[in-house]
């Protein structure tokens, strides 16, 4: 049931296109991002932002879930069940209320969304340029049927021109503005359309202090997490606060909760290693597994359940899974940088 339902995922997100050829092209986004730094047009950066989520979203939902971020793990609870707890915290950090409208900065398929609103009773307007990710995140708001909750808006989050200053009472952006390009023009553009007083909740990916630019191994495992996760740089942890700042925001709490978490923890990445306890050991997102899909996705092409190039998706995350375990193990890369901010009165 589960690989009919990413069967018909595939088909519908790629539309008989070349996926062989598209993730070639991908792959080599850092090449053509170079040549752009060198003075030469061409390179868009919110294109291969789009692209990855186009070409990887019904992998990412089949292989992690639909709330498609990390989140401090305990081994009391499966994944999905700490990725709850920590919408969780988010909304209460974020004092939502009945009545309020809140932005959705990247808003994915929409997993925290649905919570957000079912549980806040809230408005959302959420924020995507992927149509791929769209599409399936107004399907599964109808089913949930809170549609009347909930707007889309089709647009890249460093231009949200076609929303008014001083809209929303809330914000939250979780694992997106690590995409911006400038994160500083990313966050100065949610600050336009928060209302004064609105607070902000991002959950960042940063190198940590323990990364040293000096250091080969740290430097491959930054450039291997850019190129697979589309990153056009990965910021330090006080980088975002900087940006934030400059911005015009006031940071109420920021905090590594890979590290600072107060629950009893296991390392964010170990759902992807399969060593202890893994959560359940879900076995489509340990190395075993993995290899696995990839062995499935080509079966699969071959008698036409998938689209051909699928089994290239695969190897591509599986080879950024591989990335994010080094930058875990080592200590220098967290998908955990949260923060709290608001925009002064």
């Amino acid at each position: 049931m589960q690989l009919r339902k990413l069967s018909d995922g595939l088909k519908a997100a790629y539309r008989g296109s070349n996926v062989r050829s598209r993730v070639n092209h991908f792959d080599g986004w850092m090449d053509r991002a170079r040549v752009e730094d060198a003075g030469t047009n061409g390179y868009d950066h919110a294109e291969t932002v789009r692209e990855y989520y186009n070409l990887c979203n019904d992998f990412m939902v089949f292989g992690w879930s639909e709330s498609l971020h990390f989140a401090p793990l305990s081994r009391r609870e499966s994944l999905e069940d700490s990725q709850v707890r920590h919408q969780r915290l988010m909304i209460d950090q974020l004092a939502l209320r009945n009545g309020m409208t809140v932005i959705d900065v990247g808003c994915g398929i929409g997993g925290p969304m649905r919570r957000v609103v079912q549980e806040a009773d809230v408005s959302v307007v959420g924020i995507n340029s992927s149509e791929v990710q769209l599409q399936q995140a107004k399907s599964l708001i109808a089913e949930a049927g809170i549609d009347h909750m909930v707007e889309f808006l089709a647009c890249s989050f460093m231009d949200m021109g076609a929303i008014a200053d001083d809209t929303f009472d809330r914000g939250y952006a979780i694992e997106s503005t690590c995409h911006a390009p400038d994160k500083a023009g990313a966050f100065a553009e949610i600050f336009r359309v928060l209302k004064p007083g609105a607070l902000f909740w991002g959950q960042e990916m940063c190198m940590t202090d323990k990364f040293d630019p000096d250091n080969n191994r740290h430097l491959e495992i930054k450039r291997e997490l850019m190129r697979g996760i589309a990153l056009k740089d990965i910021a330090t942890t006080d980088e975002v606060n900087r940006d934030l700042e400059t911005a015009g925001f006031e940071i109420i709490e920021a905090m590594d909760r890979a590290v600072d978490d107060k629950s009893p923890t296991t390392p964010w990445y170990q759902p992807m290693e399969g060593r202890g306890d893994t959560l359940g050991n879900a076995l489509r997102r340990i190395p075993l597994g993995r290899q696995v899909m990839m062995g499935t996705s080509r079966l699969a092409e071959v008698v036409g359940m998938f689209p051909k190039g699928s089994a290239d998706v695969v190897k591509l995350m599986d080879r950024t899974a591989n990335a994010y375990v080094d930058g875990g193990k080592t200590g220098v890369f967290t998908p955990l940088y949260c923060f709290l901010a608001r925009k002064p009165l």
